[in-house]
């Protein structure tokens, strides 16, 4: 069925129904979340000793280049978050969790079918789409939002940064008006967000290009088939290939899933949603090279630190659009952010890409994620709004996996048929001691066993054997059970848009592709 842009007062329901979301998703309900593993037992571990072990998870040396890790840029952070809002939205309070752990609804399809940037699509959210000016109908493209004119380098230069297509589009207020808030709440994943966004569009643009005889409705559904699948592509052998041991992801697509198995449509494990995916906490660095004006060493301002990056946003920090002034602004945001209320994102805050992916660029420095292990930079366990243990986001982690009943790391690897980490492996290092000092050296939170086996059998730079399984498989599994996929449509599909290797697309060929890398020069 094409999708219909010219919506007319009358054709579409006020409110999402399942039905219209499951005719959209290309999947059915949405489901609860599930398990892998069910046969465990569940672990259960103390929140005290929980919180011993948090404490220990602090990075002492966060600015180390020993823990850097060479072979993931860290821009696969915040795409890893991105994906993450793509697939799961729980909004389950975590007491009602805690009284039943299956209970837990995902209110986001299962897929990697960029709902978090579509939406429910033109027809029942046309305000996340462009408009012809001429006629005022929806066209294919979607919404991109501009920043604001902002001083260039530090006096005595001056120099201004003008208007740019830059931002997400934003309400009058400064709220974000994208599929999903959440990736407005810091700004790199917002910026990912952007990126997509522009992706969409610049492929809409090489279709009106390639085949001019697809209009509306046929041109805005071809487009998000591409856009989709190439991010697809990407996730699996761009991103999830760099995380998982080496040629796994060959290895589950010739032999098939073991343990991820479903009946009729795919759903979010709890050991992956609480467990292996929140590996990404692990990547965050303390501060970043954000662009040519916020970094490190002389002509910058200042490294765009988390404070900062989480400031320029809307959901999370100081955008507040036309409420700027407003007397009750400054006491609720002054205190928790480094800067005040900003009317607009300014455009010298815009990203340059060159530093967040393998550019490979003279003369511009790369980003790099920190290793896969059980260190969390400072930051992390000073989270804001919170004044008790839940300001440690380790603890939130540990304290999660429990209420939701996971099982112990060994327990996990010995059900697949792996040799678990040893004793003494476990008891390494200030966390280790923690973990051996309350018993977890012999039965551990799957988290923690997660990123610690990375560090013990790949130095942090890879998932070790447990972590890889259950991430790959899921997110093969997430691709193969959507039918709109480009696994379930063709065996054979290869990346049609250029890229610099024939057959093969990355997040470098994307942005190629979109252009604008660097907007601020």
């Amino acid at each position: 069925m094409t999708t219909k842009l010219d919506v007319r007062h009358g054709d579409v329901p006020r409110e999402m129904s399942r039905a219209s979301l499951n005719a959209l998703s290309g999947h059915g309900d949405p489901g609860k979340f599930g398990r892998m593993f069910p046969m465990l037992d569940p672990l259960v571990v103390g929140d005290d000793a929980l919180f011993e072990l948090a404490q220990a998870m602090v990075d002492a040396t966060p600015g180390d280049p020993s823990g850097n890790n060479p072979g993931i840029p860290a821009g696969f952070t915040y795409l890893g978050q991105f994906v993450d809002h793509d697939i799961t939205l729980d909004l389950t309070p975590l007491e009602q969790a805690e009284a039943d752990p299956l209970a837990t609804q995902n209110f986001r399809t299962p897929g990697l079918d960029l709902d978090a940037l579509y939406g429910p699509g033109p027809s029942l959210a046309p305000y996340l789409y462009q408009r012809n000016p001429a006629t005022g109908k929806i066209n294919a493209k979607l919404l991109v939002g501009t920043t604001a004119e902002s001083e260039g380098r530090s006096p005595p230069d001056g120099t201004k940064i003008p208007r740019i297509e830059n931002d997400l589009p934003r309400t009058r207020f400064g709220r974000a008006s994208i599929g999903d808030e959440r990736n407005d709440e810091n700004l790199l994943v917002a910026q990912t967000h952007l990126a997509f966004l522009k992706f969409h569009n610049k492929v809409v643009e090489h279709l009106q290009t390639t085949k001019p005889g697809l209009e509306g409705g046929a041109l805005f559904d071809e487009a998000r088939r591409i856009t989709t699948w190439h991010y697809q592509w990407i996730v699996l052998f761009d991103f999830v290939e760099r995380l998982t041991e080496k040629g796994l992801i060959a290895k589950i697509k010739r032999d098939g899933r073991r343990f991820y198995r479903f009946k009729t449509r795919p759903y979010i494990p709890a050991e992956f949603s609480a467990a292996a995916y929140r590996l990404g906490h692990s990547m965050i660095r303390e501060a970043y090279s954000h662009n040519r004006l916020f970094g490190f060493g002389p002509g910058t301002f200042a490294p765009a630190n988390l404070g900062l990056l989480f400031a320029f946003t809307g959901k999370s920090g100081s955008i507040v659009g036309d409420m700027l002034g407003h007397p009750v602004l400054g006491p609720q945001l002054g205190p928790m952010l480094p800067i005040g209320p900003m009317k607009e994102l300014p455009s010298n805050w815009a990203i340059d890409w060159r530093r967040w992916y393998e550019f490979n660029i003279a003369g511009v420095p790369l980003n790099l994620s920190r290793k896969l292990d059980p260190k969390l930079v400072p930051t992390l366990s000073l989270l804001p709004g919170e004044t008790d243990r839940s300001a440690v986001l380790a603890f939130r982690n540990l304290r999660r996996g429990v209420i939701l009943g996971l099982p112990s790391g060994q327990d996990v690897a010995k059900t697949m048929s792996i040799a678990p980490l040893s004793e003494q492996d476990l008891s390494k290092g200030a966390d280790g001691a923690i973990a051996k000092a309350h018993g977890m050296h012999k039965k551990t939170p799957l988290w923690y066993y997660i990123l610690k086996e990375a560090e013990v059998v790949h130095n942090g730079t890879r998932l070790g054997p447990v972590g890889s399984t259950i991430v790959a498989e899921v997110f093969l599994g997430l691709v193969h059970g959507d039918q709109k996929s480009f696994m379930w449509k063709t065996a054979n599909w290869k990346p049609e848009l250029p890229g610099a290797v024939a057959g093969e697309f990355t997040m470098v060929d994307l942005l190629n592709f979109v252009g604008d890398l660097n907007p601020v020069g």
